[in-house]
């Protein structure tokens, strides 16, 4: 199987393809692991026009494929790009955790289901951002 692999990542488009599909994948199963922890549903809120939760989602799908980005430079392999994009995110997720504990004032995931825009931009900042700290650590 190694031997398969190895001879498709040697050409440069089906390596494109692969990165391409592998990275899809994961940000698909990695957003739908942050679809499952928020109290609200994302989707249905966006489809509501709750821009909030458009820029919160908005973030985490740019954080998670900066990670995979990342992660894609600083491996030799696409298995070691896989494991180490899924660490990135497992971080994300903990930042996202972290993110709703460190504003007792207010509950983040219930603030962007009421389309506060501010907590929806500053936690699209807050993925953005932390995606450049663990995806230049993740390497």
């Amino acid at each position: 199987m190694q031997d398969v692999v190895d001879s498709i990542m040697s050409q440069p488009i089906l390596a494109v393809l692969a990165y391409f599909s592998v990275g899809i994948l994961a940000l698909i199963v990695f957003l739908s692991c942050f679809e499952w922890v928020t109290k609200y549903d994302g989707w249905k809120e966006i489809g509501r026009g709750n821009l909030a939760a458009a820029m919160a989602t908005g973030g985490k799908i740019f954080g998670i494929c900066n990670i995979f980005r990342f992660s894609i430079e600083a491996n030799d392999t696409i298995y070691q790009s896989i494991l180490w994009s899924a660490i990135g995110f497992v971080l994300l997720l903990v930042a996202y955790f972290l993110f709703e504990f460190f504003t007792p004032v207010f509950r983040v995931d219930e603030e962007i289901g009421k389309d506060n825009r501010a907590v929806g931009l500053l936690s699209l900042v807050l993925s953005v951002s932390l995606s450049y700290i663990i995806g230049a650590a993740v390497i």
